[in-house]
């Protein structure tokens, strides 16, 4: 895959000829594909890695994590405080889940008012957050890898917007709610959409528009 421009290769060549003091930061969304590693190295071989998506800048770092069979939006930078900025309690993060079984009312209430689950050993009862069903699936193209037969019963989605981000928390609430996740997209980061941004797909974005999208969250009505 052909990722550079003339531009970018002049751009590129611009940065890494300047000191490292005066380099402006740089930003990016880009849509993570399953079957990848939010990170750029890895000691384990064979994993796949961001930077074989797009010729990030030296110190670039994902703001936040998904996991290697999650999807969907992911925001770069090289901005420290930026990163700080974002994965802060302040900003809701909104994902889609693919379940197993058609969800229900009940099922939704308790992601609304919080599930316990296990971190590293230890139960802990998520936050009150916003969930409900997606009457109409999502027209996400289908996973390379295939989730499961039809057979097996039928599946539905659900939204849920969270303002914390726990280890694979997502996951673990909808199997605490008794529908285990199949498939997750990240489609929102405050006001940061992924609308129809196709999977590997990543795009520089200017910092005035990395900043203005993020939606604050008054801390005191967050989970009200």
């Amino acid at each position: 895959m052909k990722f550079l421009s003339e531009n970018k290769k002049v751009i590129n060549y611009f940065h890494n000829s300047l000191p490292k003091y005066m380099i402006p930061h740089r930003h990016f969304i880009m849509h993570k594909p399953y079957g990848y590693l939010s990170q750029f190295v890895c000691e384990l071989k064979k994993k796949k890695l961001l930077g074989e998506l797009y010729p990030f800048p030296e110190g670039t770092m994902a703001i936040g994590r998904l996991d290697e069979d999650s999807e969907g939006l992911l925001l770069l930078t090289t901005d420290g405080k930026m990163s700080e900025y974002i994965r802060g309690r302040n900003t809701e993060k909104e994902y889609y889940s693919h379940v197993d079984g058609l969800i229900t009312d009940t099922a939704i209430q308790q992601l609304q008012q919080g599930v316990e689950i296990g971190i590293r050993n230890v139960k802990y009862l998520t936050q009150p957050c916003k969930a409900f069903r997606l009457e109409t699936p999502p027209a996400f193209p289908p996973r390379k890898r295939k989730i499961r037969d039809d057979r097996h019963g039928p599946t539905s989605w659900v939204s849920i917007t969270l303002t914390e981000g726990k280890e694979r928390q997502v996951r673990k609430m909808t199997a605490a709610a008794g529908f285990p996740t199949l498939r997750l997209v990240r489609v929102r980061i405050g006001n940061i959409h992924l609308h129809d941004l196709e999977a590997g797909v990543v795009k520089e974005i200017a910092l005035g528009n990395f900043f203005k999208p993020v939606q604050m969250v008054d801390a005191n009505s967050a989970h009200h």
